[in-house]
């Protein structure tokens, strides 16, 4: 039997990498990979890229994720079943890195997708940290915050060679330059001609006029 298909997560990232494959990207950059997990780490994956390792890594965990992109602006309801369970118990949703903690807006549109999907219980996770705020709406409304800190002791508890194939994914070929929401294609460094603030900007411009703020990739 082929190996991912006796190994979950090698399943997955074999499905995440098919993804980019297919997202008419450029040829990625070649970026050094990782020895071992980090903080700093998880800060420089785009967006994208963040979001596969979570759905990757719920499945290393042995819940069966099920990945459903909910709008233009990218963000995506993951559905996460336990093992042996027809309907989905959790819907996590990610939020990368930016310059600051997240507050408690992201906190309230995942509580509407759950609501919306009939799920009890949420999960965001985020490679930075969390608003005060942001915590106490979670804690009433049965929403688990899952921080940098604690996305890498996830892991941790994963057997070794989960953790390297894990690993080895998210530090595949261009992990830090963010994915167009619209296009699915890798966005390029622009500056304003106004103010000289420099931002991603797609290369489908102005047939598409999507951008993402440059501290997305710090």
């Amino acid at each position: 039997m082929p190996e991912t298909k006796r190994n979950p997560v090698l399943r997955m990232v074999a499905t995440a990498l098919a993804v980019i494959k297919r997202s008419g990207s450029p040829v990625p950059r070649a970026k050094p990979i990782a020895a071992a997990w980090s903080a700093q780490l998880l800060k420089q994956l785009e967006w994208r890229r963040f979001e596969e390792l979570c759905a990757a890594c719920f499945e290393a965990e042995g819940y069966a994720a099920r990945i459903a992109r909910t709008g233009a602006d990218g963000v995506v309801d993951i559905h996460l079943c336990a093992a042996g369970a027809d309907k989905p118990s959790i819907l996590a949703q990610c939020k990368a890195w930016d310059a600051y903690r997240v507050g408690i807006e992201p906190v309230r549109r995942l509580r509407v997708a759950m609501t919306a999907s009939r799920i009890g219980e949420g999960m965001l996770v985020s490679s930075g940290r969390f608003t005060p705020e942001a915590a106490d709406y979670a804690g009433k409304n049965s929403i688990r915050l899952v921080d940098g800190m604690a996305f890498l002791a996830r892991f941790a508890a994963l057997p070794p060679e989960n953790s390297l194939a894990l690993l080895k994914f998210a530090t595949q070929g261009d992990y830090l330059t963010p994915t167009c929401p619209s296009c699915s294609i890798k966005m390029v460094s622009r500056k304003s001609t106004r103010q000289g603030r420099k931002f991603w900007g797609c290369r489908n411009y102005p047939q598409c006029k999507q951008t993402l703020p440059a501290v997305m990739t710090p």
